[in-house]
């Protein structure tokens, strides 16, 4: 379906050349459909705020409205996001219908909870004490990110309950992902009849598991065109 709008949003210390990212990019791009890759490293990488994340989401499916026919209507539009990019286009698709469908790769639900509870309250103080969080940076390797608390303040308040996605959805979940609890997907997915979860025997990033992303990816796609 080469007139749908996809576009991908990576996950947490990660960047818009994330493999998983690009073999969903490189593999549609043999069937003529373009995948946007989004930095969600906003406002900056050491300063993420998940509610200017979910913001990009919505620039991207202006531009892709905007570069519609005259006269036509927008393509529909395909978001795929893994991890905190899992969360941010959940987030994302609760307030803007023009996102027509979502996959989910192990997507961050319950993000200020998880993190405080996987500090604990020692380190959670120190963070807030001293205002930043070393973490590694998946995107050059042996970089350290130092994330502001800020983060964590604003992921609080542009994340609060179950995202509120009413549109076809697809989740993809490691059953042995130790970042974030599988069961939080299999909740979320239990009480809503248009959520599908797959859960795959895999870790958190997923990368054992691309063949089955890819046709989850094709599925959604398919079912925009019917």
């Amino acid at each position: 379906m080469a007139d749908a709008t996809v576009i991908y949003g990576h996950g947490f210390a990660s960047g818009p050349l994330s493999s998983k990212g690009r073999a969903v990019r490189d593999r549609l791009a043999g069937r003529g459909i373009a995948v946007e890759l989004l930095d969600l490293r906003v406002p900056t990488a050491e300063g993420l705020r998940l509610s200017r994340m979910i913001e990009v989401v919505g620039e991207a499916v202006d531009s892709a409205a905007a570069e519609a026919v005259a006269g036509a209507a927008a393509p529909p539009v395909l978001a795929i996001g893994s991890s905190l990019g899992g969360l941010t286009m959940a987030r994302a698709a609760e307030r803007d219908p023009r996102i027509a469908a979502v996959v989910l790769l192990a997507p961050a639900f319950c993000l200020a909870e998880r993190w405080r509870a996987r500090l604990g309250e020692v380190e959670w103080a120190r963070w807030q004490r001293d205002g930043v969080y070393p973490y590694d940076d998946y995107s050059a390797p042996g970089g350290v990110l130092q994330v502001d608390f800020g983060f964590i303040e604003d992921a609080a308040r542009a994340d609060v309950g179950w995202p509120d996605v009413l549109v076809p959805t697809t989740i993809v979940h490691g059953s042995r992902d130790e970042t974030v609890d599988p069961a939080l997907s299999r909740a979320f997915a239990a009480a809503r009849p248009h959520v599908r979860l797959i859960e795959v025997d895999d870790d958190h990033q997923l990368l054992g598991s691309l063949d089955v992303i890819h046709a989850e990816v094709d599925r959604a796609l398919a079912g925009l065109a019917g």
